[in-house]
């Protein structure tokens, strides 16, 4: 089967939010990463489990797996208004529509472990990453180095997930991610700069959001190339 990396996931998924209700998107999400793990073990994922998005089981382990949208466009924020409505409507929908290619997707575990967040809802929660995806791979990148970080102790609840790949470099290089971090994935690259949590998550006026735009955009287009080199 052929990804379309132009497809926006909202054109079917009936005006429902597409990480749900897209057919494409599920599809797309099992073909990508149905494949080898670095340590060379298949990953196999199925789509017909009724109690899980995509599941994997084998003696690896058994995942339930959901798909997230992780480059948000803050254009739907009521509190980001009056800095988003400074950029014409036509802007913010093409920013949108990227979004919404796969390039903008990702799968994470999708259980709740002892009730608690997800690391879906703890992305979105949490405002020091306020769904930036940026921000999210840093945790992980942290997570594999030991660290702290926002999301340190979630991502530690699924750490059986996380040593599937190995390493901050096994994850990267799966996920087709290389083009959000440095050479040798020892460091992220940051849509905007970076001060180790201290600063606002999002961006702070015109400027800061034109170049979170832009380093977004420019991720999404290099990722949505390398997965159609993958195929």
């Amino acid at each position: 089967m052929r990804i379309d990396t132009t497809f926006d996931f909202r054109t079917d998924s009936a005006g429902r939010d597409p990480d749900k209700y897209s057919p494409m998107l599920r599809q797309y999400h099992k073909l990508l990463w149905s494949k080898s793990l670095p340590c060379g073990r298949p990953f196999q994922l199925c789509a017909s489990n009724p109690r899980a998005y995509l599941h994997h089981q084998s003696e690896l382990g058994e995942f339930f797996l959901s798909s997230d949208s992780v480059i948000p466009t803050f254009t739907r924020w009521n509190s980001m208004k009056q800095i988003t409505s400074l950029f014409p409507e036509a802007e913010n929908e093409a920013f949108r529509t990227i979004g919404y290619t796969i390039g903008g997707m990702m799968i994470f575990p999708a259980n709740r472990v002892d009730g608690k967040q997800t690391i879906n809802g703890m992305r979105g929660f949490n405002r020091q990453i306020a769904d930036r995806f940026d921000l999210t791979l840093e945790c992980i990148r942290r997570h594999y180095l030991g660290q702290t970080g926002p999301l340190a102790e979630t991502l530690f609840r699924y750490r059986d997930f996380f040593l599937l790949f190995g390493d901050f470099r096994g994850y990267v290089d799966f996920f087709l991610l290389q083009d959000l971090a440095t050479e040798g994935c020892s460091e992220v690259r940051f849509f905007l700069p970076f001060d180790d949590f201290r600063s606002f998550s999002v961006p702070r006026d015109r400027d800061e959001y034109q170049e979170y735009r832009r380093g977004s955009i420019a991720f999404i287009e290099a990722r949505n190339r390398r997965i159609e080199q993958s195929r």
